[in-house]
């Protein structure tokens, strides 16, 4: 394995190998570190919820999975994610960590991406049939016709997301490289 736990590209345009976790970046700029950690949680499409720059952790706000149908969005890495994001609801978050080396400077990045799957405790009335009238019955008065959930959905944890992470990775890499 190459010093810092890094793989290089496979040559020819070809799969690349996995990048080590954490990630090895030399220099002692911390605010170039930060920036660019910052751009590519914004590269993914996520929004940051809490960023703690004493404790050098950038943590994201639970951002929905992708779709089949929606290309644009980039927290779905794989054919499997972005089906399993068009049949059942995912939503995924993010934490960057970057750590100072003691020694030889520089500064160690971790990333960790989580994945929830949604768990509906009862049926999802959301259809548009409530929305809409009907000619057989005389017209009612009620303005808000759409119900909604009955209760509040739940998250079921589903451990971290690879595919994800290999991604952020391979991106902050390259950010650091330039």
């Amino acid at each position: 394995m190459p010093p810092g736990g890094r793989f290089a590209a496979a040559p020819f345009g070809g799969q690349q190998q996995p990048i080590g976790n954490p990630l090895i970046v030399v220099t002692n700029n911390e605010e170039l570190v930060w920036e660019r950690a910052v751009d590519v949680i914004h590269d993914f499409n996520f929004e940051i919820e809490r960023e703690n720059r004493l404790g050098k952790v950038i943590q994201t706000a639970p951002k929905v999975g992708a779709s089949l149908l929606e290309p644009w969005h980039k927290d779905a890495v794989g054919f499997s994610n972005r089906l399993e994001g068009t049949l059942q609801s995912v939503r995924r978050t993010v934490q960057i960590s970057m750590q100072q080396q003691e020694q030889g400077g520089g500064f160690v990045v971790t990333v960790a991406a989580y994945k929830e799957i949604e768990d509906l405790p009862g049926l999802a009335a959301n259809s548009p049939g409530a929305a809409t009238f009907q000619e057989s019955q005389p017209l009612n008065r009620d303005l808000n016709p759409v119900v909604g959930q009955s209760a509040p959905s739940l998250w079921i944890p589903a451990g971290r997301d690879p595919l994800l992470e290999q991604a952020i990775l391979a991106k902050l890499h390259a950010a650091y490289s330039q």
